[in-house]
């Protein structure tokens, strides 16, 4: 149990997140006098999340597969150009992923053209990695496929038994895993081996099927959760451990575009809890840095640092 008014304390390690999934193209949608087009984005939660992170002022690392294509060579220089180390990112012989997306002030409907990312390789200098970061983030992406799902759970194995904090983001979608494979079973699996989780509300719905909010965070919690971060759109979100469940309403005013909302949550709350804020406190960063993202198109934005989350927001 992670316990919500307790500072996290890290050994001193020199990654402060290491990121490991998907970076791909967001392709999307954008109208014109009634015509939609689509425009291409850097994307992927994992990219998405060290982006933002090195924005805010810790230091992340990305673990990755993209193609030896330009949509490859596209995500590797940006990244490059925002100060990221590209050393874990691996080029494949698979085009690289990419989605589909509608901008909307919802839940985006995505569709997945998948390639390169699920290639991703366990090696010992992802191995030495791990070892040497304080947090490891991964999403349901890497795991829906193999031999990218073994990476996880090997990646998974090596952080638990080095005291390095695991979070996973339980985003389920059917459409990603293959054809007859029961995907939410193997999520399901996987809550009970990690630290800290958050889906969105209608991740639990597809885990679970509809419930009240209380009742999915008792079904998380069942399956060996310590920590959910349940998010509920404009009704906030509510924290819990199994002892102490918070209810904290949504900071967001303004909604230009959602793609990419809980990720920026993600990076607030991580360099929060990186910079010595306990858990209570790092999840109103984590709320004010989506907040802040919602306001603008595209994945990623310019983040302000925490102090001035905090002016803007008032926490």
């Amino acid at each position: 149990m992670l316990d919500l008014d307790t500072k996290i304390v890290f050994e001193d390690r020199k990654n402060d997140v290491l990121a490991i999934g998907e970076l791909l193209i967001d392709m999307i949608s954008i109208e014109h006098e009634g015509i939609y087009t689509y425009q291409q984005f850097f994307g992927g939660a994992s990219a998405n999340i060290a982006m933002n992170v090195k924005r805010l002022g810790i230091n992340p690392l990305i673990a990755s597969a993209v193609g030896a294509d330009r949509l490859g060579d596209f995500l590797v220089k940006h990244l490059e150009q925002n100060g990221i180390d590209t050393k874990l990112v691996q080029r494949v012989e698979s085009s690289t992923s990419l989605v589909l997306l509608n901008k909307s002030n919802g839940t985006p409907t995505p569709i997945f053209y998948r390639g390169a990312d699920y290639h991703l390789s366990y090696t010992e200098e992802l191995e030495r990695e791990v070892l040497a970061s304080k947090i490891v983030h991964f999403s349901c992406w890497p795991i829906s496929r193999l031999p990218a799902r073994r990476t996880i759970e090997r990646v998974i194995q090596t952080a638990r038994d080095n005291n390095v904090l695991v979070c996973f983001d339980p985003n389920y979608h059917k459409m990603i895993w293959q054809e007859g494979e029961n995907g939410a079973e193997y999520v399901k699996r996987i809550i009970g081996q990690t630290d800290m989780i958050k889906p969105s509300e209608d991740d639990a719905e597809r885990l679970f099927g509809p419930d009240t909010p209380r009742n999915q965070i008792k079904n998380f919690l069942a399956l060996g959760a310590k920590l959910i971060i349940l998010t509920l759109g404009k009704e906030g979100l509510i924290v819990s451990n199994g002892v102490e469940t918070l209810e904290v309403k949504t900071l967001a005013t303004e909604i230009a575009d959602t793609t990419g909302a809980g990720d920026a949550f993600w990076s607030g709350l991580y360099t929060a809890i990186i910079n010595g804020y306990p858990i209570k406190k790092a999840v109103e960063f984590g709320s004010a840095a989506s907040a802040y993202k919602l306001r603008h198109v595209g994945a990623v934005t310019d983040l302000p640092q925490l102090s001035e989350l905090e002016i803007l927001y008032k926490l």
